[in-house]
């Protein structure tokens, strides 16, 4: 365990885990459930890096914090999608993970590779639930409603992918993150304790868009033996 992680990758989580402290010593935060959850959430997304099952079990955790705070600021559609979809589907990716290890290593799942009609199968369901949601927030009034719309897409592709074990699951975790901080942002503008939560997911896009690039590595490395 001690060489499992590389020089980048701890000096990538110790910046990412100073960048949410600070944030939140200066601009505060939905008390410290927002500071647990981001720290959580920042620690699950290095292992999902690695393709590691933990990653999974503690975005179970961090579905259940971010829905609390979602709920705070009237985003229903981002409570719904993490509590009623994420949640759920972080759990069948668990499972997913742990019985497909690469080479008997419980510390790495084998990468997947997806055929075309599963592909167009995933887009034809994303657009049912993308349709189907909008409903949902406009009945709920949810703040923000195209955008927390659109976080539903991109967080149910990203759910999809990761249980089917994807490398593209990072690459749209990314795109949700960019919803994600919009939305964040517009939360600020009227709480500045919100703050620190956009920062969250400025950080967990920099780590997102580092598993997407290791998650390629390792099926290279995998489909290489």
């Amino acid at each position: 365990m001690k060489h499992y992680f590389s020089p980048m990758e701890i000096v990538l989580w110790s910046l990412s885990v100073l960048l949410i402290a600070v944030s939140f010593a200066v601009f505060g935060g939905n008390g410290y459930l927002s500071l647990i959850a981001s720290l959580i959430g920042v620690t699950s997304l290095i292992l999902n890096a690695k393709g590691n099952p933990i990653g999974q079990a503690l975005m179970i955790v961090f579905s259940l914090m971010y829905g609390v705070i979602s709920y705070s600021f009237a985003y229903y559609g981002e409570m719904i999608t993490y509590l009623g979809m994420t949640m759920p589907m972080a759990l069948l990716a668990l499972i997913s993970w742990i019985r497909n290890p690469y080479e008997g290593k419980r510390s790495e799942v084998t990468v997947n590779r997806l055929q075309l009609s599963e592909i167009l199968f995933l887009l034809f369901l994303t657009a049912i639930v993308t349709a189907l949601f909008f409903f949902i927030l406009d009945a709920f009034r949810t703040a923000n409603r195209i955008p927390s719309t659109v976080s539903v897409t991109t967080s149910f592709m990203a759910v999809y992918l990761t249980f089917r074990r994807s490398p593209y699951f990072a690459l749209a975790y990314a795109a949700n993150d960019v919803v994600l901080i919009v939305l964040w942002l517009l939360a600020s503008a009227k709480d500045a304790s919100y703050v620190s939560v956009t920062v969250c997911f400025i950080v967990f896009l920099i780590n997102d868009l580092y598993g997407f690039s290791n998650w390629l590595k390792m099926r290279k490395r995998q489909s290489a033996r």
